[in-house]
Formats: structure tokens, sequence, C-alpha cells
């Protein structure tokens, strides 16, 4: 019988991106930083080279040159690290309290993180039976300022913060209640402190209401947002105490103690 062959290794079609998995491969050897010469020795790369992605990888802070002509992996490399892990746990913390909460409410339940200025869905709880479309699909993304999770988030951030991403993003609106003025979206904000909670009243689509809570991780920090959408008329107060709960049991999944 023949031996089955051993697949061969993908190999990336763009050269640029070849040279940049080496040249990270052999920051990942070390702890320590790494000078240019002994870079380019590893990685059969003319110091030239070597150098001129180095710098942009340093630019966008994956790379860090602790002095000139060393250099080492980047804290973005960390961030983007953590940020897989947190999402990898808090997705398999969530899908089953999801679910139960489902069956009690039969309305979409739905998971979604920040990313930058916005909110990115990473898991949905629903069925056709809900009677309302999923406008939302689970790696979809929205304005923090026009949903409820993503309320959550920017009632966390310091108020320069606010102010920042307000110029940033212009505060554009999606329908005629999204909240497109900063005074308005700071008296929003302040409700979300008070209470703990965040609404979305058709401020990201017309017919579509949403209330959320906070998750939080073993260090207090707001991690994630579980919410509730659900036609405009039909969004039921009473499952406010449901999904705090949830919200909540999640939360201690993760080690968070209030």
């Amino acid at each position: 019988m023949r031996k089955a062959e051993a697949p061969t290794p993908a190999v990336p079609t763009i050269q640029v991106i070849e040279r940049l998995f080496s040249l990270m491969d052999v920051l990942a050897s070390r702890e320590d930083a790494i000078s240019l010469k002994e870079i380019s020795e590893k990685t059969g790369l003319h110091p030239s080279t070597a150098h001129r992605i180095l710098n942009d990888l340093t630019i966008g802070r994956f790379v860090d040159r602790p002095e000139p002509g060393s250099y080492r992996l980047g804290m973005r490399l960390l961030e983007l690290g953590n940020m897989v892990k947190a999402r990898l746990n808090v997705r398999d913390a969530a899908l089953a309290p999801m679910r139960d909460l489902h069956k009690l409410i039969q309305q979409p339940v739905n998971l979604s993180m920040r990313q930058g200025d916005e909110i990115v869905y990473i898991e949905r709880a629903y069925s056709e039976r809900s009677g309302m479309q999923v406008v939302r699909a689970i790696g979809g993304r929205a304005p923090l300022h026009l949903t409820s999770v993503g309320k959550l988030f920017l009632s966390v951030d310091e108020p320069m913060k606010v102010r920042s991403y307000a110029t940033r993003t212009g505060l554009s609106g999606h329908t005629k209640n999204s909240i497109t003025q900063l005074p308005v979206l700071e008296r929003e904000l302040s409700k979300v402190r008070q209470y703990g909670i965040a609404r979305d009243n058709e401020e990201l689509e017309l017919g579509v209401r949403c209330i959320a809570a906070g998750i939080y991780d073993d260090q207090g920090k707001l991690l994630a947002g579980l919410s509730i959408s659900a036609p405009a008329d039909r969004l039921d107060e009473a499952w406010l105490p449901k999904l705090q709960a949830t919200a909540e049991g999640i939360s201690h999944a993760l080690g968070y103690k209030a």
C-alpha cells in the first residue's frame, strides 16, 4: 500500500509577506532584542531589505526598536493576542447561557465586542420563529454610538475619549432616531453609567430596538456586551432582569467578582 504523502506547506504568494513572516519568526525565537546583522543572517535577507520591512513593522507597533540597530516583537502583537484570547474565552462561556436566554424570550440574543470605533458581533442565538429578520450577521460591525453594546463601551471611556470619538466619526446617523449630537450622546452615556444597561431605540435600524448589559473579565474590565434585539413594538422590559442575570453569570464564569 502506498504511503500517503505529507501535504506541502502553504507558501505566501506575495514575496514581501513571506519575508515578513520570516522576520517575525526570527524575532519570536528570542526573548531579547536581536541585531539587524543577526536578523539578516538568519533570514538570508539583505540588511537593507530587512531594515525596510522592520521599519514599517515598527511604525505599526508590531516590532519594537529598543535601541538603534536592534529589534524585538512589539506590544501590538500582545494586544491582538489578548483580543483573540478574550473573544474565544467569552464566546465559550457565553454560548450556552445565550441559548438558554433565547429559549425564554424567543428573540435574538447577541454577543458583541469592541474593536476600535465599532462593535463586532461574535455570536448570536436566534431562530426563525423570532419573527424578526436578523440584520447583523456574526462578524458584522456597527458604530459604537448607534448600538446598545457600543454605548456600554463608550460609557466606560473618559470624557475626552468620548469627545475624540465624536470628532473622528462625526457621529453620523443611520435613522431619524440616531444620536448625532455630542451633548445628547453624553447625556445618554450618563444614564448608561447610572443604570448599568444601555438601549438602542431604532437608532441603527428602524423597527428594531435593543437592550444590553455588560460582561466583565476577572479584572473588572468591560470585555463584551450581551444584547437582546426585537421588533420595536415587542421589546419587553420584563426581559431586562433575565438579560442582566445572564450577563452576570457569564462574567462570573470568566472570573469576575462584583
